[in-house]
């Protein structure tokens, strides 16, 4: 599938599956990863519904900065974003058997809502193959252009998609779609990245710079850097208008 049918589904659906952007190995590698880090830093996380939580990944082990600036995916977030955007935060989720299905919700604030040019996207990366089974994200499409942050409490949500896909694919959301984690009605955990990337005068959900191994630097590239605000050096001023000054 080219950008132009990515592009046409994230308008019109809000949503779009990006198929094998990682190979099964590259796949493998971060969910081992990452299991490794939920063992050492991770948290419960009761929004919506219960599932596991890492968070700042950027800082935990570098087999996730390839996520970063990875070009098949970065073109599609540049498009809404344009090419100033940053990291707003790459977190993860770990869903366990017998989580339930998470509350449908949008990550844009009410009053920041922009149905011509959104102010985030998020990028779910499967390190595990999703399906209905296992808890993979559910997506109400069109809802990005609802006006809505949650479903109202009076209507019933009848038309949800739950895309499935091989483990290394990507799914890109326009972050005012209505999105939440599947209940996972398997038998093993279903563990994804969240990459969240947002307009250059936004502030980070989660701050790259809090704990980065500095002998990690050297190892990024310049794109990386831009995109965590670290071109200027780590833990420089990095507001956004120390940044773009």
């Amino acid at each position: 599938m080219n950008n132009q049918q990515h592009l046409f589904e994230l308008d019109v659906y809000g949503f779009t599956v990006v198929e094998d952007v990682l190979t099964t190995e590259e796949a493998g590698e971060m969910r081992e990863a990452l299991m490794r880090c939920e063992k050492e830093f991770g948290t419960e996380a009761r929004n919506r519904g219960t599932a596991r939580h890492v968070a700042n990944l950027p800082v935990m082990d570098r087999v996730f900065h390839k996520t970063i600036d990875h070009p098949r995916i970065l073109p599609l977030l540049e498009h809404y974003l344009e090419r100033s955007l940053i990291l707003g935060s790459l977190n993860a989720r770990i869903v366990r058997p017998g989580d339930p299905d998470q509350g449908l919700h949008s990550d844009i604030p009410l009053e920041m809502l922009n149905f011509s040019s959104p102010v985030m996207m998020n990028t779910i990366w499967m390190l595990d193959d999703f399906s209905p089974v296992n808890g993979g994200t559910r997506v109400v499409p069109g809802s990005h252009k609802s006006g809505l942050v949650v479903p109202p409490e009076d209507v019933s949500v009848k038309h949800i998609a739950q895309p499935e896909g091989s483990a290394g694919s990507v799914i890109v959301i326009n972050g005012q779609i209505w999105h939440a984690g599947g209940a996972n009605t398997g038998t093993t955990n279903r563990h994804a990245l969240f990459g969240h990337y947002r307009k250059r005068m936004c502030m980070f959900q989660v701050d790259p710079h809090d704990g980065f191994p500095p002998e990690w630097f050297d190892g990024l590239t310049e794109r990386q850097r831009q995109l965590m605000r670290m071109s200027k050096g780590l833990r420089s001023a990095h507001a956004a208008d120390a940044h773009f000054r």
